[in-house]
């Protein structure tokens, strides 16, 4: 087991990189934030000396050098080759787009992505879903983008992650086809609108951190332990709460990024990709509530004497608070 100290350590560095690339001026500054980022990440990844772990970080690796050596080599060609200067700007700038898109396991290059998040445990599951999509995401947005390719990686993550998800019964592998379908409507924004995508990134990460910390707790690894190991009414309510404010149902907050998005594509006259993302958006929302049904049908046979048993209450109300929060914001964007 990795030292707390060093953890700490590790866990700062990845921020502070994450900081760099969002400061910097120039690509290679971001070249090296995000690689300073990846070897920060990757002992975080170290929970416990058995081959899973190893080969997590080993798989993380190759696939996050990969990506940099793809963007490095972009950078440092584009500025030489004088033969077409526009051609060789646009090539550039997709090969930049595909190596970001790498970076975050957007499809059809995910599936290093789900294979690592099965085998990691619930915080750097949360970490990877989260803070490590926020740099290339950014890198993304400073391209010249080219509208189609973007679109199709947007399109082909939607779907993916909505399929992918549907045959899984492992909670890590069905958020990690999740993440990827949600990757694909933040990817929609990068074209159009800056800012909407850090506003979507923000409440998802606040959903997951939630749903991530809740499910550490109670030692929740696969959908059949929904049932067994969530005991009481709050909590149940709790995860109810939660699933469907991921699948992005009304009047739960995470339907709230999901309508900006959608009110920026309707302004630029998107309407396939729309059709697209909520189609299955609304897939997505169907293994959601597999996830929850257990837990709403088989209320009756919980047992007394597990109704007193130890919970974090606080925790669960401060979630169904958070994710209850969606007509107050409605309000206070609308003043």
């Amino acid at each position: 087991m990795m030292n707390m100290s060093t953890k700490i350590v590790m866990l700062l560095t990845t921020m502070m990189s994450t900081v760099l690339v969002l400061s910097s001026e120039n690509w290679f500054s971001m070249w090296m934030g995000l690689e300073i980022n990846m070897l920060s990440f990757i002992p975080l990844m170290e929970e416990s000396k058995n081959l899973m772990s190893s080969e997590s970080k080993m798989i993380y690796f190759i696939i996050q050098s990969m990506a940099s050596m793809m963007f490095l080599f972009m950078i440092t060609m584009n500025p030489l080759i004088m033969i077409n200067e526009n051609l060789m700007n646009k090539l550039s700038m997709m090969m930049i787009t595909m190596s970001m898109a790498m970076k975050i396991g957007m499809a059809p290059m995910h599936l290093w992505f789900i294979n690592i998040m099965k085998k990691l445990k619930w915080n750097n599951c949360m970490l990877l879903m989260t803070w490590q999509s926020i740099a290339p995401l950014y890198v993304m947005s400073n391209t010249n983008n080219n509208i189609i390719l973007i679109n199709t990686l947007a399109i082909t993550s939607s779907m993916i992650g909505a399929i992918g998800g549907i045959n899984q019964t492992s909670l890590k592998k069905i958020m990690a086809y999740s993440s990827v379908n949600h990757l694909g409507w933040m990817a929609t924004c990068v074209i159009y609108d800056n800012e909407t995508w850090m506003k979507y990134l923000i409440i998802y990460s606040m959903i997951i951190w939630i749903l991530t910390n809740s499910l550490k707790k109670k030692s929740i690894n696969f959908i059949n332990q929904m049932n067994m190991n969530v005991k009481t009414k709050t909590e149940m309510m709790s995860f109810i709460v939660m699933m469907l404010s991921l699948g992005g149902l009304p009047p739960f907050l995470g339907f709230m990024p999901k309508w900006m998005i959608i009110q920026s594509l309707m302004n630029n006259e998107c309407m396939i990709t729309i059709m697209i993302l909520m189609m299955t958006s609304m897939i997505t929302l169907f293994y959601y509530l597999r996830m929850i049904t257990p837990i709403i049908l088989m209320n009756n046979y919980i047992n007394k004497w597990n109704m007193n048993s130890k919970n974090m209450k606080s925790t669960y109300l401060m979630n169904l608070v958070i994710n209850m929060m969606l007509p107050i914001t409605m309000i206070i964007s609308m003043t």
